[in-house]
């Protein structure tokens, strides 16, 4: 466990096995994907089969782009009332588990994917994460000044040239 951060705020590097806990306590991430050249992000209803992130989608961009390609996946939250947060992110390649045969695959179609979004989600995606990483933080309670409350940047805060 790595802590650093501001005297107010600590940020703890998390475990790989930390960080599958936590992806399985939640169901919705961001699917992070290559598209021309250019990033696209989705939220995806997931869930998880061990280290695996499983998700439906329907035919469309996802299903269009993903597949065969290295994807990023992030899961996050915050409890503002105990000042603390989380984000997981896993990397790695996805793959089509719709018509894959044997039981591994079988496995995997029978994960608890709930898509909320309206549609037909017949299509099953696999993430198999090569890398998985996660950071949790706690602001301890302080003076907290939000961008947007400033009037004027606080002293120091930037250097003029």
């Amino acid at each position: 466990m790595d802590r650093r951060g501001a005297p107010n705020q600590s940020i703890e590097v998390l475990s790989p096995d930390e960080c599958v806990v936590l992806l399985g306590s939640r169901d919705l991430g961001r699917i992070v994907f290559n598209v021309d050249g250019q990033p696209e992000v989705f939220p995806i209803n997931y869930a998880m089969e061990g280290r695996i992130v499983v998700f439906r989608t329907a035919p469309g961009t996802k299903l269009d782009f993903v597949p065969k390609t290295r994807v990023a996946f992030e899961v996050d939250d915050w409890d503002p009332k105990l000042r603390i947060g989380w984000s997981v992110v896993v990397k790695g390649l996805a793959e089509d588990v719709t018509r894959n045969l044997g039981r591994t695959a079988e496995h995997i179609r029978r994960a608890p994917v709930h898509p909320v979004a309206p549609g037909e989600y017949w299509h099953w995606l696999a993430i198999q994460p090569s890398e998985v990483s996660g950071r949790r933080f706690h602001v301890r309670a302080g003076p907290q000044r939000r961008a947007r409350d400033w009037l004027r940047p606080p002293p120091g805060d930037y250097k003029r040239l």
